[in-house]
């Protein structure tokens, strides 16, 4: 497939590309989004939620653009979240010790929703690797910190409101 001449047409330059790093751009451009839905649905009682999220939005999309692009993701930033991350964990304490189901009152579905779309991102930067392309470490680093973070989140969340987690115990695994 090509684009063609009509730019309205076109949603993004790259998006007939084969290559994973288009699939990359899409997976963490969908990250991006999650972010502002949460900051949507966020009550002002949460401000230092809102606060955090708003500085981690704009961070998903430098990650979107540091392969393709100039490295935007320093350690300064993985630090920084990573700090967010030991202090909302500080506040829930013993409360994540294992799986539970993604449950609550929103924004808890769409941190769960931004969870899976760090995932999305951390796979796809695996098969850009896979096909060539060097990629910072720093990247996954931040889109693992973020998986954790909102899953911290929901259980912080869903804490302060009085909404007990439903723990799944898998037939799978022992």
């Amino acid at each position: 497939m090509k684009p063609g001449r009509n730019l309205d047409e076109l949603c993004y330059p790259f998006i007939y590309e084969t290559s994973s790093l288009c699939d990359f751009e899409v997976a963490t451009d969908e990250l991006c989004g999650h972010i502002g839905a949460i900051l949507s649905l966020l009550p002002e009682a949460m401000r230092d939620i809102v606060q955090d999220l708003d500085l981690l939005q704009p961070l998903a999309f430098h990650v979107n653009g540091s392969i393709r692009g100039r490295l935007a993701i320093d350690e300064a930033d993985i630090q920084w979240l990573n700090a967010r991350l030991i202090h909302y964990r500080s506040e829930v304490g013993d409360r994540i010790n294992g799986f539970v189901l993604p449950r609550g009152v929103a924004p808890v579905p769409q941190l769960h929703l931004a969870r899976s779309a760090a995932k999305k991102a951390i796979r796809a930067m695996v098969r850009v690797e896979q096909e060539g392309k060097t990629v910072p470490l720093a990247l996954p680093r931040l889109c693992n910190l973020m998986c954790n973070f909102f899953f911290t989140l929901t259980v912080v969340i869903n804490r302060r409101r009085g909404f007990q987690e439903t723990p799944f115990v898998s037939k799978s695994y022992g």
